[in-house]
C-alpha cells in the first residue's frame, strides 16, 4: 500500500515517539511575526536558552503594522512596543528580518511563498492560525500557540499527535467567475467547521491541478476553517515553476536534486486515505458568507437557509448567527446592503487577486458606491511594488478605492484598519467571526475579491458575474 505526502513528510521529520503517544517533529522552517513571538522570546531567555537554529526562523511584521501610513513611531503605542520587541530580538538572536525600511515586508504567508522559502516536502509552523496556506507547496505547515513558538525557537520540533488523511477532490472545470475562494468556501460549507478535525485535508482533482499557486494557497489557507489541522496540494510543474529563481529556492545544482526529491514525496497513486470526498467544479458558484462562521454561507444567487436545513447539534450557532447578523431565514444572499468593502489578507492579497478585480475595472467607468469605504490592501511590499509599476494602483483609485500599504489591515483587529458600529464589510479574507473586524457588532461577509468589488460599487451583495458581464 502506498503513502500519502502527508506520511512521507511527517514520517522523514519524526525524532522520536514521546511517551505520552505524540511525535517530536523537526521543523524545516519557523516564520514568526510580532504577535505571538514576544513573549516566546521572553519565556526563552527566562529559562536561559537561545535559539538553536537561527537560520531556519525568519520573521516579518504584519497584524499590527498600519496600511495608511507605516511612518515611525506608530501612533498606536501597543503597536509600536511589539515592532520594538521584535526588532530587538530578531537582532539579538540573529534571524532574518524582512523589514518594512528595506522594502521586503508583508504578511507572513505572503512573503514566505514569495520568497522561495516555502518548498515541498517541508514541515513549517508559525505562531499563526493561517499557515496552512503553505501546504499549497507540498509542504505540511501547522499553525501554533506562543508556548509552541517558544519550543520551537529553543528546540526546532514540536510535539504532536499524528492525523487521518481526507482526500478532497474536485473535477471538471470551473464556470466563468467562479474563483479559488468559491471552492474553498464551498468545500467549508459542505464539510463543516468541524468536519476536518482530526484531519490533514488533500485537496486533489483536476480542478485544483489546473490552478495556479496563488489559488492553490487560497485553498490551502481556509483549511483550518473547515477544522482541519493543516491542508496540503501535491508539488508539480506548477510548483517548480513558481518557486525557481526566487531567493532562498535551490540554484544551479541543487535545483535538479530538489525537483527530484520533491516529486518523491508526493502521494503513491495507491495511497490509502481515511476517506475519500469527491465534488463537481461544475456545482460551484458565487459564494458569500451570511452568518458567524466561514461554514455558514450559500451561493451569491441563494437565500439564508433554514434552521431545519441544519444538524441539530448546528441550530444554537444558527439561531445566533441569524440574531447576530440581522437576517431571517429565506432572505434573498444578494441585495445586503455592506459599508465597507476590503480586497487583501493572506488568503487573497496576492497579485493575482488584484489581477481579477483590475481585469474588470479597468477601461470601464465602475466607481465606488458613496456610502462604501473601500480599502484595497497588498499583501506584501513586492506585490504593492509590482501593482504600482503596472499602473494598477491608478486603476483602483480612480473607481473609487483606497491603495494602502502592505499588511494584515481588516481581516483582524489588530491595527487602525476596523469596523465601527453595525457597519457591514464584504471581505475577501478569511474569518467572519463576531468582532472579528474591530467592532464588537460589525458584521462580515467572506467572498472573493471580484465579489468583494462588485459589492463595493453596488453598495450591496450583488452577482459579480452579472454586474461586470463575466461570461
Amino acid at each position: 500500500m502506498g503513502r500519502t505526502l502527508y506520511d512521507k513528510v511527517f514520517e522523514a521529520h519524526t525524532v522520536a515517539r514521546l511517551p505520552s503517544g505524540q511525535y517530536q517533529l523537526l521543523m524545516g522552517l519557523h516564520l514568526i511575526h510580532e504577535v505571538t513571538s514576544p513573549q516566546a522570546f521572553s519565556m526563552l531567555e527566562e529559562l536561559g536558552l537561545s535559539v538553536l537554529f537561527p537560520e531556519r526562523t525568519f520573521a516579518t511584521v504584519d497584524h499590527i503594522i498600519p496600511t495608511a501610513s507605516q511612518l515611525r513611531p506608530f501612533r498606536d503605542t501597543l503597536a509600536e512596543q511589539m515592532l520594538v520587541a521584535l526588532e530587538g530580538n530578531v537582532s539579538r538572536h540573529k534571524i532574518r528580518y524582512f523589514a518594512p525600511e528595506r522594502g521586503e515586508q508583508g504578511i507572513v504567508h505572503v512573503i514566505g511563498p514569495e520568497n522561495g522559502l516555502t518548498q515541498p516536502g517541508m514541515t513549517i509552523c508559525c505562531g499563526d492560525s493561517h499557515t496552512a496556506t503553505h501546504g499549497a507547496f507540498g509542504a505540511i505547515a501547522f499553525g501554533i500557540g506562543t508556548s509552541q513558538v517558544r519550543d520551537v525557537l529553543a528546540t526546532q520540533t514540536l510535539s504532536m499527535g499524528r492525523l487521518k488523511v481526507r482526500r478532497i477532490e474536485i473535477n471538471g472545470q470551473l464556470r466563468a467567475g467562479i474563483t479559488a475562494k468559491d471552492v474553498t468556501l464551498y468545500v467549508i460549507n459542505r464539510l463543516g467547521v468541524n468536519g476536518g478535525v482530526g484531519y490533514a485535508y488533500e485537496y486533489a482533482g483536476d480542478t485544483i491541478e489546473r490552478m495556479s499557486m496563488d489559488e492553490r494557497m487560497t485553498i490551502c489557507n481556509m483549511a483550518i476553517e473547515g477544522g482541519a489541522r493543516c491542508g496540503y496540494i501535491n508539488p508539480d510543474q506548477t510548483t517548480y515553476d513558481y518557486l525557481k529563481g526566487r531567493t532562498y529556492a535551490p540554484a544551479n545544482d541543487k535545483w535538479d536534486r530538489a525537483v527530484e526529491y520533491w516529486n518523491s514525496v508526493r502521494s503513491d497513486p495507491d495511497a490509502a486515505y481515511a476517506d475519500t470526498v469527491k465534488f463537481r467544479a461544475e456545482d460551484i458558484e458565487p459564494m458569500v458568507t451570511w452568518g458567524i462562521t466561514p461554514g455558514q454561507s450559500a451561493p451569491v444567487t441563494g437565500q439564508v437557509p433554514a434552521i431545519a436545513d441544519f444538524q441539530v447539534d448546528e441550530q444554537e450557532s444558527v439561531k445566533e448567527a441569524y440574531q447576530y447578523m440581522a437576517v431571517k431565514p429565506g432572505a434573498p444572499i444578494a441585495g445586503q446592503k455592506i459599508n465597507v468593502a476590503f480586497i487583501g489578507s493572506c488568503t487573497n492579497g496576492r497579485l493575482s487577486d488584484f489581477e481579477s478585480v483590475v481585469s474588470v475595472l479597468k477601461d470601464k467607468s465602475y466607481k465606488v458606491a458613496p456610502h462604501v469605504q473601500a480599502l484595497v490592501v497588498p499583501g506584501s511590499m513586492k506585490v504593492k511594488d509590482e501593482m504600482l509599476s503596472r499602473g494598477w494602483d491608478k486603476v483602483f483609485t480612480a473607481a473609487g478605492f483606497e491603495f494602502r500599504e502592505a499588511g494584515c489591515s481588516m481581516c483582524l483587529a489588530m491595527n487602525p484598519d476596523k469596523l465601527t458600529g453595525n457597519q457591514v464589510s464584504a471581505s475577501s479574507s478569511n474569518r467572519n467571526f463576531k468582532g472579528r473586524q474591530g467592532s464588537p457588532t460589525g458584521r462580515t461577509l467572506l467572498m472573493s475579491p471580484i465579489m468583494v468589488a462588485a459589492a463595493a460599487i453596488a453598495g450591496e451583495v450583488t452577482d459579480a458575474r452579472q454586474l461586470f458581464g463575466i461570461v
